[in-house]
Protein backbone atom coordinates (compact mmCIF):
# COMPACT_ATOMS: atom_id res chain seq x y z
CA UNK A 1 0.00 0.00 0.00
CA UNK A 2 0.90 3.75 -1.14
CA UNK A 3 0.25 6.63 0.93
CA UNK A 4 0.56 9.55 -1.57
CA UNK A 5 1.33 12.95 0.21
CA UNK A 6 0.00 15.81 -2.68
CA UNK A 7 1.63 19.14 -1.69
CA UNK A 8 0.21 21.87 -3.42
CA UNK A 9 3.65 24.43 -3.78
CA UNK A 10 3.84 27.62 -1.31
CA UNK A 11 2.87 30.86 -1.84
CA UNK A 12 4.52 33.46 -4.87
CA UNK A 13 3.82 36.66 -5.90
CA UNK A 14 1.70 35.58 -8.89
CA UNK A 15 -0.39 33.82 -6.60
CA UNK A 16 -0.36 37.30 -4.44
CA UNK A 17 -1.32 39.08 -7.60
CA UNK A 18 -3.72 36.85 -9.17
CA UNK A 19 -1.73 36.11 -12.28
CA UNK A 20 -1.44 32.54 -14.00
CA UNK A 21 2.08 31.28 -13.68
CA UNK A 22 1.74 28.53 -15.93
CA UNK A 23 5.36 27.32 -17.14
CA UNK A 24 6.70 30.72 -16.48
CA UNK A 25 10.46 30.31 -15.29
CA UNK A 26 11.94 32.33 -12.44
CA UNK A 27 8.32 32.24 -10.07
CA UNK A 28 9.97 31.44 -6.87
CA UNK A 29 8.50 31.75 -3.08
CA UNK A 30 8.37 34.72 -1.22
CA UNK A 31 8.90 35.45 2.04
CA UNK A 32 5.37 34.04 3.31
CA UNK A 33 5.68 31.32 0.51
CA UNK A 34 9.29 30.07 2.94
CA UNK A 35 7.45 30.23 6.07
CA UNK A 36 4.54 28.27 4.96
CA UNK A 37 7.33 25.56 3.84
CA UNK A 38 8.97 25.76 6.65
CA UNK A 39 5.69 24.93 8.63
CA UNK A 40 5.10 22.06 6.24
CA UNK A 41 8.68 20.47 6.60
CA UNK A 42 7.57 20.80 10.40
CA UNK A 43 4.56 18.78 10.18
CA UNK A 44 6.13 16.09 7.87
CA UNK A 45 9.13 15.83 10.33
CA UNK A 46 8.12 12.56 11.86
CA UNK A 47 6.93 10.64 8.97
CA UNK A 48 9.03 8.37 7.16
CA UNK A 49 8.78 9.07 4.14
CA UNK A 50 9.86 6.76 1.40
CA UNK A 51 10.75 9.43 -1.47
CA UNK A 52 9.92 13.20 -2.28
CA UNK A 53 9.07 13.89 -5.87
CA UNK A 54 8.33 17.46 -7.57
CA UNK A 55 7.51 19.25 -10.29
CA UNK A 56 10.30 20.83 -11.83
CA UNK A 57 9.27 24.47 -11.96
CA UNK A 58 11.03 26.48 -8.93
CA UNK A 59 8.15 26.98 -6.73
CA UNK A 60 7.68 23.34 -6.64
CA UNK A 61 11.23 22.39 -5.89
CA UNK A 62 11.75 25.31 -3.61
CA UNK A 63 8.93 23.69 -1.30
CA UNK A 64 10.27 20.17 -1.85
CA UNK A 65 13.61 21.29 -0.85
CA UNK A 66 12.53 22.76 2.48
CA UNK A 67 10.43 19.81 3.09
CA UNK A 68 13.36 17.23 2.25
CA UNK A 69 15.63 19.42 4.71
CA UNK A 70 14.26 17.05 8.06
CA UNK A 71 14.52 13.88 5.84
CA UNK A 72 17.95 12.12 3.90
CA UNK A 73 15.97 11.75 0.56
CA UNK A 74 17.45 13.12 -2.43
CA UNK A 75 14.50 15.23 -4.53
CA UNK A 76 13.00 13.63 -7.46
CA UNK A 77 12.10 15.68 -10.55
CA UNK A 78 8.57 14.42 -12.47
CA UNK A 79 7.91 16.74 -15.35
CA UNK A 80 4.56 15.12 -15.57
CA UNK A 81 3.35 16.49 -12.07
CA UNK A 82 4.25 19.70 -13.40
CA UNK A 83 1.64 23.01 -13.88
CA UNK A 84 -0.95 22.89 -16.65
CA UNK A 85 0.71 24.54 -19.80
CA UNK A 86 -1.51 27.53 -20.51
CA UNK A 87 -0.37 28.28 -23.64
CA UNK A 88 -0.65 32.23 -24.44
CA UNK A 89 -2.38 32.48 -21.20
CA UNK A 90 0.32 31.94 -19.33
CA UNK A 91 1.56 34.98 -17.17
CA UNK A 92 -1.73 36.70 -17.82
CA UNK A 93 -4.21 38.53 -15.29
CA UNK A 94 -6.82 36.38 -14.01
CA UNK A 95 -9.32 39.00 -14.26
CA UNK A 96 -8.35 40.18 -17.71
CA UNK A 97 -8.88 36.73 -18.59
CA UNK A 98 -12.18 36.55 -17.00
CA UNK A 99 -13.85 38.65 -19.48
CA UNK A 100 -12.73 36.25 -22.20
CA UNK A 101 -15.28 33.60 -23.60
CA UNK A 102 -12.73 30.80 -23.30
CA UNK A 103 -12.88 31.42 -19.55
CA UNK A 104 -16.57 31.11 -19.61
CA UNK A 105 -16.52 27.46 -20.98
CA UNK A 106 -13.41 26.68 -18.63
CA UNK A 107 -15.56 27.08 -15.65
CA UNK A 108 -18.76 25.35 -17.18
CA UNK A 109 -17.19 22.72 -19.75
CA UNK A 110 -13.50 22.41 -18.45
CA UNK A 111 -13.47 18.28 -20.13
CA UNK A 112 -13.65 19.99 -23.47
CA UNK A 113 -11.13 23.27 -23.03
CA UNK A 114 -8.03 23.28 -24.72
CA UNK A 115 -6.13 26.85 -23.83
CA UNK A 116 -4.49 28.75 -26.53
CA UNK A 117 -1.37 26.80 -27.83
CA UNK A 118 -1.50 25.00 -24.74
CA UNK A 119 -2.82 21.54 -22.94
CA UNK A 120 -6.56 20.74 -22.14
CA UNK A 121 -7.99 20.18 -19.31
CA UNK A 122 -8.26 16.08 -20.46
CA UNK A 123 -4.69 16.05 -21.34
CA UNK A 124 -3.49 17.28 -18.19
CA UNK A 125 -5.68 14.85 -16.28
CA UNK A 126 -4.62 11.54 -17.85
CA UNK A 127 -1.09 12.62 -17.67
CA UNK A 128 -1.27 13.28 -13.49
CA UNK A 129 -2.71 10.11 -12.82
CA UNK A 130 -0.45 8.13 -15.22
CA UNK A 131 2.29 9.86 -13.35
CA UNK A 132 0.73 9.18 -9.88
CA UNK A 133 -0.36 5.78 -11.08
CA UNK A 134 3.72 5.11 -12.10
CA UNK A 135 5.03 6.31 -8.47
CA UNK A 136 2.77 3.64 -7.26
CA UNK A 137 4.11 0.97 -8.86
CA UNK A 138 7.91 2.57 -8.45
CA UNK A 139 7.07 2.60 -4.56
CA UNK A 140 4.17 0.42 -4.04
CA UNK A 141 4.42 0.29 -0.16
CA UNK A 142 5.89 3.49 2.11
CA UNK A 143 5.23 7.26 1.82
CA UNK A 144 5.64 9.27 -1.08
CA UNK A 145 5.41 13.39 -1.21
CA UNK A 146 4.59 14.68 -4.55
CA UNK A 147 4.72 18.11 -4.83
CA UNK A 148 2.47 19.72 -7.24
CA UNK A 149 -0.13 22.58 -8.37
CA UNK A 150 -3.30 23.27 -7.32
CA UNK A 151 -5.30 22.23 -10.71
CA UNK A 152 -2.64 19.38 -10.95
CA UNK A 153 -4.17 17.79 -7.80
CA UNK A 154 -7.36 19.16 -8.18
CA UNK A 155 -7.83 16.85 -11.80
CA UNK A 156 -6.31 13.64 -9.74
CA UNK A 157 -8.05 14.10 -6.52
CA UNK A 158 -11.23 14.09 -8.91
CA UNK A 159 -10.61 10.91 -10.92
CA UNK A 160 -9.63 9.16 -7.85
CA UNK A 161 -12.84 10.35 -6.27
CA UNK A 162 -15.36 9.22 -9.68
CA UNK A 163 -15.63 13.01 -10.18
CA UNK A 164 -16.76 13.94 -13.51
CA UNK A 165 -14.27 16.74 -15.06
CA UNK A 166 -16.61 19.23 -15.46
CA UNK A 167 -16.53 19.67 -11.82
CA UNK A 168 -13.16 19.15 -10.54
CA UNK A 169 -12.77 22.99 -9.86
CA UNK A 170 -15.44 22.32 -6.42
CA UNK A 171 -12.13 20.93 -5.09
CA UNK A 172 -10.16 23.46 -3.05
CA UNK A 173 -6.80 23.28 -2.76
CA UNK A 174 -4.06 25.58 -1.43
CA UNK A 175 -0.82 26.89 -1.20
CA UNK A 176 1.77 24.42 1.22
CA UNK A 177 -1.73 22.34 1.21
CA UNK A 178 -1.50 18.42 2.22
CA UNK A 179 -4.25 16.19 -0.10
CA UNK A 180 -3.69 12.17 1.21
CA UNK A 181 -4.31 9.50 -1.59
CA UNK A 182 -4.13 5.80 0.26
CA UNK A 183 -3.84 3.08 -2.77
CA UNK A 184 -4.30 -0.19 -1.95
CA UNK A 185 -4.76 -3.15 -3.44
CA UNK A 186 -8.14 -2.79 -4.78
CA UNK A 187 -8.92 1.23 -4.82
CA UNK A 188 -7.93 4.62 -4.46
CA UNK A 189 -8.93 6.76 -1.43
CA UNK A 190 -8.99 10.20 -0.28
CA UNK A 191 -8.26 10.12 3.30
CA UNK A 192 -7.12 14.06 3.69
CA UNK A 193 -8.36 17.06 1.36
CA UNK A 194 -6.68 20.11 1.66
CA UNK A 195 -5.41 19.91 5.06
CA UNK A 196 -3.77 23.26 6.20
CA UNK A 197 -3.61 23.08 10.11
CA UNK A 198 0.12 23.37 10.39
CA UNK A 199 -0.32 26.68 8.67
CA UNK A 200 -3.51 27.64 11.07
CA UNK A 201 -1.20 26.53 14.42
CA UNK A 202 1.48 29.35 13.55
CA UNK A 203 -0.52 32.81 15.15
CA UNK A 204 2.68 35.14 13.23
CA UNK A 205 1.41 33.43 9.89
CA UNK A 206 -2.10 34.54 7.96
CA UNK A 207 -5.01 31.81 7.08
CA UNK A 208 -3.99 30.20 3.89
CA UNK A 209 -5.23 31.61 0.41
CA UNK A 210 -7.58 30.20 -1.29
CA UNK A 211 -9.07 30.12 -4.88
CA UNK A 212 -10.55 33.40 -5.75
CA UNK A 213 -13.70 31.28 -6.75
CA UNK A 214 -13.81 30.88 -2.57
CA UNK A 215 -14.28 34.70 -2.64
CA UNK A 216 -17.38 34.59 -5.07
CA UNK A 217 -14.88 34.77 -8.67
CA UNK A 218 -14.19 32.44 -11.06
CA UNK A 219 -10.32 30.62 -10.47
CA UNK A 220 -8.57 28.49 -13.36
Amino acid sequence: MTQLLLVRHAVNDYVKTRRLAGWTPGVHLNEEGRRQAEALSERLADVPLTAIISSPLERALETAEIVAKAHDLNIEIWPELGEVRYGEWTGQKLDALAKTALWKQVQARPSRTRFPEGESIFEVQARVVCALEKICGTYPTGIVAAVAHADVIKLATAHYLGLPLDLYQRLVISPASLTVLRDGAFDTRLITLNDTAHLLSRPEMPPPEHDAKEKGENHV
